[in-house]
């Protein structure tokens, strides 16, 4: 496999505020694809902003046709392969979804699974899981609290994932305390399942009461830290991927151990 360069946008985003988080978002891809970039990843919700209570039902919109003429624009003009967020209307209900716009593609979409205690009464959940392909990539996307759930990583490591995106839109706390959050559960999901874990969050004050901390970090098929950026200011994290790791870790019988899940037993 070829190198990738990955762009993961830590990003501040503010709810409601569509238009704005747009063109900040496409200003974003193009800095990632002047550093040559082929992947740009954005937070959870990043388009519409995060709201976990009512107010959603006041942000949420459709995937529009003017949305997706947008952004896949974008991909085709810069070559590049962009994963956006937004809280989806969709008929009555709300969805948190992320959206996939590769070159010369259809666009894709992901619906988070897993909802938070504090979403539940607001959001949908998707029954999906997905698998995405980009230059022979393989790649899996989870929301946020989708991540402590472990048969979802596995789940996609099975379909064939190398690596699994999480973008997140998770407040409290500061950069460092969230990189310690992060640390207990992201490296078990790469480490387990032989897989790379790409994952980054919102950063700032999104003036409706909610503080996020600046986080962007990629993790190894091995479980160690590749790459990381700890801080609170926006940042686009640019970072190569040398994907023969997948390689190194698959063909060691003692480091890979989904060859040896006993699927008879756990139905997959």
């Amino acid at each position: 496999m070829n190198p990738l360069r990955l762009a993961l946008v830590v990003q501040r985003c503010i709810p409601g505020a569509f238009e704005k988080n747009l063109t900040a978002s496409l200003n974003a891809v193009c800095l990632a694809a002047a550093k040559k970039a082929q992947m740009v990843v954005f937070p959870e919700m990043n388009l519409s902003g995060y709201i976990a209570g009512p107010k959603i039902r006041s942000i949420a919109q459709p995937v529009s046709a003017k949305l997706i003429q947008t952004l896949s624009t974008a991909a085709d003009k810069f070559d590049i392969t962009i994963l956006v967020g937004m809280a989806e209307a969709k008929e009555n209900q709300i969805f948190a979804t992320h959206l996939v716009f590769s070159p010369k593609a259809p666009m894709a979409k992901y619906r988070k699974i897993h909802m938070a205690p504090n979403e539940r009464a607001y959001f949908s959940p998707g029954n999906e899981i997905q698998i995405f392909t980009n230059m022979d990539l393989c790649f899996g996307i989870q929301l946020c609290y989708d991540a402590h759930f472990p048969e979802l990583s596995t789940a996609m490591a099975v379909q064939g994932a190398d690596i699994i995106f999480i973008p997140h839109a998770s407040p409290r706390g500061n950069s460092k305390e969230k990189y310690q959050s992060w640390m207990r559960h992201l490296t078990a999901r790469a480490f387990d399942n032989g897989v790379f874990i790409a994952a980054v969050n919102q950063t700032g004050d999104n003036t409706r009461g909610l503080i996020f901390p600046g986080l962007a970090l990629l993790i190894g098929p091995d479980g160690n830290i590749i790459s990381k950026f700890i801080d609170p200011n926006e940042k686009i994290h640019t970072v190569d991927i040398d994907l023969t790791a997948l390689d190194r870790v698959r063909s060691h019988r003692m480091r890979y151990f989904l060859p040896n899940r006993r699927s008879d037993l756990f139905g997959q």
